[in-house]
Formats: C-alpha cells, sequence, structure tokens
C-alpha cells in the first residue's frame, strides 16, 4: 500500500486546515440520533485544536444533488458537532466564496469553522477543478479523517488531496494501517465483503481483491449486477446493465484465482424505496418485475455467517443493503 502522511508529519501551528469529516449524520425526528461518525473525528480535530490550528471542516449531509435544500443544511447539526467535540464551532452558510474566505481570514489558532454542505454545489460530486480551486483557497493544508467517503473522486476528498498537502486524520491512519495489515499479512482464511451501489465505483478494488483474499462476498445495489449478467431478472433494483460482461470477467478471475465468490442467495424487496415500504424475501430468482432488491434475505446472512466462522480475518467495505431513503 503507497505510504501515506499522517498528522505527525504535520506542524499546523496558525495554519488554515481543511479537515474532510463524515457529518452524514442519522436523524430521528430533527434529532440527530447517532454521534458516532463525529465522535470518530474527535482525536484529530481535538489534536490539531490543541497544536494551535485553524481548523476548518468539510462534510456532506443526504443527497442535495447540487442543489440548496434547507432539509439538508449541516447547520441543524451543529449543536451536536460542538457537544461531540467539546469545542465551540463557529458556522458559515456556504462553503465556497468571499463571505466564507472573510469568516476564515478572522479565525483564531484553536478555532473550529463549520463549512455548509459541499453538496449544495455540483462542482463535489463532479469533482469540477474550479470548485476545488474555490475549497483548496480556504486552506492551507488538508486532513481527511472521513474513511468512509474517502473512496469517493468528489472535490472535497479526492480533489483537495491533490491541491494541498494531505494528511490521513487519525481515524482515517487507523483504518488504512488496519487494511494494509488484513491484505499484506494477514492471518488466513481471509474474506472481503463488498457492498455499494455501483460495480463501476469499486472495479479496481474487486479486481484487486479476488487475488488477494481466500472468499469475496458481493452486496448491496452491486451484487444486482451480478445477479443479472448470471441471467437473474433484478427488476426496477439499481443494476448496471451494461457492466454485466465487466461482471462476468471478475467471476471468471476469481475462479481462476482460486477465491469463492459468494452472491445473495435470496433478498428483500418492496416495489418502493422509501420509509414503510411493504417488504418480503424472496429467492434471488423470484424477484417479481415492478420490485427492487434493497437488502440481501436471512438465508444470505446464515451463509454469512458461516463463512466469517471459517475465517481469521474480515475486510469490509460498504453496505450489504440500502440504508438511504
Amino acid at each position: 500500500m503507497t505510504a501515506f502522511k499522517i498528522l505527525n508529519d504535520l506542524e499546523p501551528f496558525g495554519l488554515r486546515v481543511l479537515v474532510r469529516v463524515d457529518l452524514n449524520l442519522p436523524m430521528e425526528n430533527g434529532q440527530v440520533s447517532d454521534r458516532t461518525r463525529i465522535e470518530a473525528a474527535r482525536p484529530t480535530v481535538r489534536e490539531l485544536v490543541s497544536k494551535g490550528a485553524k481548523v476548518i471542516l468539510l462534510a456532506h449531509f443526504g443527497r442535495p444533488k447540487g442543489q440548496v435544500k434547507t432539509e439538508f443544511s449541516l447547520s441543524q447539526v451543529i449543536e451536536t458537532v460542538a457537544e461531540a467535540l467539546g469545542h465551540p464551532v463557529r458556522f458559515a452558510s456556504d462553503c465556497i466564496g468571499t463571505n466564507v474566505e472573510q469568516t476564515v481570514a478572522d479565525l483564531q489558532p484553536g478555532d473550529i469553522l463549520l463549512l455548509e454542505n459541499v453538496r449544495f454545489h455540483p462542482g463535489e460530486e463532479s469533482n469540477d477543478p474550479a470548485f476545488v480551486e474555490a475549497l483548496a483557497r480556504l486552506g492551507d493544508a488538508y486532513v481527511n479523517d472521513a474513511f468512509s467517503c474517502a473512496h469517493r473522486a468528489h472535490a472535497s476528498s479526492a480533489g483537495l488531496a491533490g491541491s494541498l498537502p494531505a494528511y490521513a486524520g487519525r481515524a482515517l491512519e487507523r483504518e488504512l494501517t488496519a487494511l494494509a495489515a488484513a491484505l499484506t499479512t494477514p492471518e488466513r482464511p481471509v474474506a472481503a465483503v463488498v457492498g455499494g451501489a455501483k460495480v463501476s465505483s469499486k472495479l479496481a478494488l474487486l479486481g484487486s481483491l479476488v487475488e488477494r483474499v481466500d472468499h469475496l462476498i458481493i452486496g448491496g445495489g452491486m451484487a444486482n449486477t451480478f445477479l443479472f449478467a448470471d441471467g437473474l431478472q433484478v427488476g426496477k433494483s439499481l443494476c448496471e446493465r451494461d457492466l454485466a460482461d465487466t461482471a462476468r470477467a471478475i467471476v471468471t478471475k476469481a475462479t481462476a484465482a482460486g477465491c469463492k465468490l459468494l452472491l445473495p442467495r435470496d433478498v428483500v424487496v418492496a416495489e418502493k424505496f422509501k420509509a414503510g415500504a411493504t417488504c418480503m424475501t424472496v429467492a434471488v430468482d423470484q424477484v417479481p418485475d415492478n420490485a427492487m432488491i434493497l437488502d440481501v434475505g436471512p438465508d444470505t446472512v446464515t451463509v454469512i455467517e458461516h463463512c466469517f466462522a471459517e475465517c481469521r480475518t474480515v475486510v469490509w467495505n460498504g453496505p450489504l443493503g440500502a440504508f438511504e431513503t
């Protein structure tokens, strides 16, 4: 694995440090229901504060699709963030522009500023160079402490990492160190679980894993593409049908490498992807035309449990079921 710089390599006093954190916090009745993600970033943020950095937090919340939508504003989590960090946090009503630049210029060593949802700008998810440049003007250094977002080629992750001196935060450092150990000198047998929506976003990962692990468990939306490639009908499910040949090539590569590939045997389906939808469990060859696959079924869970029982190392990337409505 490529070497990466960590906080030990950064002298942050007086520097404007852009810190990518995961604040996509679950909400219930307008309140944050789980603070785990922000608490994961607390060691990094507090260390930077103690060393006199001017900390500028970057994050997304939900899927506003490049538009300003008040229901996705990070202003609603500012109090929770301040409580979790144990430190006052200021808020900027945008993440780029002259007003934000002035707010950043007014920061003192040890201050924390949370910028508004980066996904309010279409340039975030398209990794637009102009948007990256606008973000980069706010900082002298960049720290990524959002492992859950690090795989995305977005402006606030990949873009900034290529535009400013970049470092891994403590949470990301821990994850990368564990991942390196799991993939280079693992205790065998090794199982890898790969979920998430799209095969296209994890082609390189899948191709690498089949040569390194003993069992590869594929779930999430990407499993639908593999099921379709195997001749099964997936109804209205998320599916990259144009990548069926690619999926079949990965299966062939896994077989040649002696990697056992595990796909869903049964799935949870519903006619709509929304909270409270009526769901049922069916075998993978019984998915109705008007339904979409939302999760793996209990038989598949049992098979995964048996696989884990045989393994000494498990590497997990991405969810096996739909989780954001």
